[in-house]
């Protein structure tokens, strides 16, 4: 039985499918994506979209830690720019709970990571 990862601990209300990531971060003990995350009407801090825009987007983290192994299945360093000509890596297309670990992939690539803790989720003041 496969659980969703909206069911994870500060994830009810992240749409991580229309969410762009827009760094990886590898550390000794840490993996961390840096993203621009679209926030459902489910999740505390949403607000009506900005004009322009489709979502809620707020820069976020999505961060695994600790982490005892982080295995990369596949790596594509795939970048996109938008109209604003910002840059991005695609989305997390899923993440799916396994037991003692996460299995992640998008455009950017695919990874297992090794935690005995769920993922947080935190919302950074904008700049």
């Amino acid at each position: 039985m496969t659980t969703s990862y909206e069911t994870l601990p500060g994830l009810a209300g992240v749409y991580l499918e229309d969410s762009y990531v827009l760094a990886i971060d590898e550390g000794p003990h840490s993996l961390a994506f840096r993203l621009e995350a679209v926030l459902t009407p489910d999740h505390p801090l949403y607000r009506d979209p900005r004009p322009g825009e489709q979502y809620c987007y707020v820069n976020a983290t999505l961060t695994f830690s600790p982490a005892s192994q982080v295995e990369w299945i596949s790596r594509t360093g795939t970048s996109y720019r938008d109209a604003d000509d910002e840059e991005d890596q695609g989305n997390i297309d899923y993440l799916n709970p396994e037991p003692g670990a996460y299995h992640l992939g998008g455009d950017w690539g695919e990874i297992r990571v090794r935690s005995p803790h769920s993922p947080t989720f935190q919302v950074l003041q904008d700049a």
